[in-house]
């Protein structure tokens, strides 16, 4: 049954029909149901009308246009983030950038421009054919812009920082439908909060940013029986806590289904899977590898690869998808949060997961980026994951088994979260250092006094 303020809502966005050459979806039209649904199929988003604009001009009318009847407005790439939103767009226009594809690798200034409906294997594919390397995510099917907006771990985190850092211009509509190209010497403060901002103060549509000299890397994974999860987890994080900033890593328990995009070796397994890329001379990255190659796995695919290779390295599914994330930073990995990590996700825990994996933070991620940002580094030394999906027990079945692995590793948590990777609702002042959400609030309120655009986290600290 359509509530009422949703049937106003929709209403009001009859003023929309015509705009972006016709590719504006209102409830009730054909199409809807189809291009309402974002890359994670858990979401159930019933927006007031989607809007697929091609140029900046065009966000600029479906913005004027949704301000106009009193309508918000949703940015989203991709919807791999798509969660949060959740319950939040009966009174909003969905805007899909899916149709802004403009991609550009200059090479000789080694810079990406991309379009807000770029994902990152493109730019992968197309910086790696000029010998060049982005500062990706594990999946290629994830947008550029939005996990850039929100901070952006990538293989050559430990030695490169965070994407978002990495950014030099971003191109954007406010709220008044004013196209801004904000640099480090024009609209600077709109710049320092797409480093790592998380949005809410504009639209994207384009952003340019530095790629590294990268043509080729030593990358691949080891793989146990998830029977050996105490003795390989805990060796990984002692080593870990040495290894040098030319390596970047993650351990996961895996459930695996039985899937045909996954190894023959690992398809329907419980396993314990270490993903690393170690930069430089192929002759010291095996020597710092050595420790867990060691631990004598059943499956080592590492060997020198072209560094584009290394985007489907964590095999992640790149199809629209139903999951549910969920995440903690921890300061440090002793070996009691080791047990109490397998104790709550390995075997005997119960836990139906698709997989917890511990991300490697540490190195670059530590310290200040040079570029100043909302988010210039990463508090902890790791990043829990925790990613479910629904086996037939239930949503709240998959939650209750994340949270119970959150829960296990609390005495080592910090009181910091990374958003990009929580799919509840987080109060959201917890992704920034104090000083840093107080000035990111200032430029939201500045750039959207009227709160037009929807926050990608509700929280409880939005202006």
């Amino acid at each position: 049954m359509v509530s009422e303020p949703a049937r106003v809502a929709a209403s009001g966005a009859e003023v929309l029909r015509g705009l972006c050459g016709g590719a504006v979806h209102l409830p009730g039209d054909g199409a809807f149901d189809e291009v309402r649904v974002p890359w994670n199929l858990q979401v159930d988003a019933r927006p007031a009308a989607v809007a697929y604009p091609a140029f900046p001009s065009e966000v600029a009318d479906v913005v004027r246009a949704a301000a106009s009847v009193g309508l918000k407005v949703a940015p989203q790439g991709t919807g791999h983030g798509a969660p949060p939103l959740a319950g939040r767009l009966e009174d909003a226009v969905l805007l899909r950038t899916s149709a802004m594809t403009e991609l550009h690798i200059d090479t000789e200034r080694r810079t990406a421009r991309v379009g807000a409906g770029v994902r990152w294997g493109d730019v992968v594919d197309r910086a790696g054919s000029a010998q060049l390397a982005a500062r990706h995510t594990s999946s290629p099917g994830v947008g550029v812009v939005g996990s850039s907006l929100g901070g952006g771990l990538s293989w050559y985190a430990r030695h490169g920082g965070l994407q978002c850092s990495a950014l030099t211009a971003v191109e954007l509509v406010l709220a008044d439908g004013t196209f801004v190209r904000a640099t480090e010497t024009e609209d600077s403060d709109l710049l320092w909060a797409a480093r790592g901002g998380g949005g809410g103060f504009g639209v994207v549509t384009s952003l340019e940013f530095d790629l590294l000299p990268m043509p080729r890397v030593h990358a691949g994974m080891l793989v146990w029986d998830w029977t050996h999860a105490q003795r390989v987890l805990r060796a990984w994080g002692e080593w870990a806590g040495d290894a040098p900033e030319t390596v970047t890593s993650i351990a996961r328990l895996f459930q695996a289904p039985d899937a045909p995009w996954l190894p023959s070796r690992v398809r329907g397994r419980r396993v314990v899977v270490i993903d690393a890329v170690a930069l430089g001379d192929p002759g010291a990255a095996r020597q710092v590898l050595a420790p867990l190659r060691a631990l004598r796995p059943e499956l080592d695919t590492f060997d020198d690869v072209p560094a584009a290779s290394v985007a489907r390295l964590h095999l992640d599914p790149e199809a629209p998808t139903a999951v549910y994330a969920n995440s903690v930073l921890l300061e440090d990995l002793p070996e009691r949060a080791v047990e109490a990590l397998v104790a709550s996700a390995g075997p005997d825990s119960g836990s139906e997961l698709l997989f917890v994996e511990l991300r490697q933070l540490g190195g670059a991620l530590s310290r200040p980026a040079p570029r100043g940002g909302a988010l210039d580094r990463m508090d902890g030394s790791f990043l829990v994951l925790g990613v479910g999906m629904d086996t037939g027990a239930g949503w709240a079945a998959v939650r209750a088994d994340a949270h119970r692995v959150m829960s296990a590793l609390q005495p080592w948590a910090t009181r910091s979260a990374y958003l990009l990777m929580a799919d509840e609702e987080v109060d959201e002042r917890r992704g920034w250092p104090a000083a840093s959400w107080q000035r990111l609030a200032a430029v939201r309120a500045a750039a959207d006094p009227h709160g037009l655009f929807v926050p990608p986290h509700p929280g409880t600290g939005q202006h």
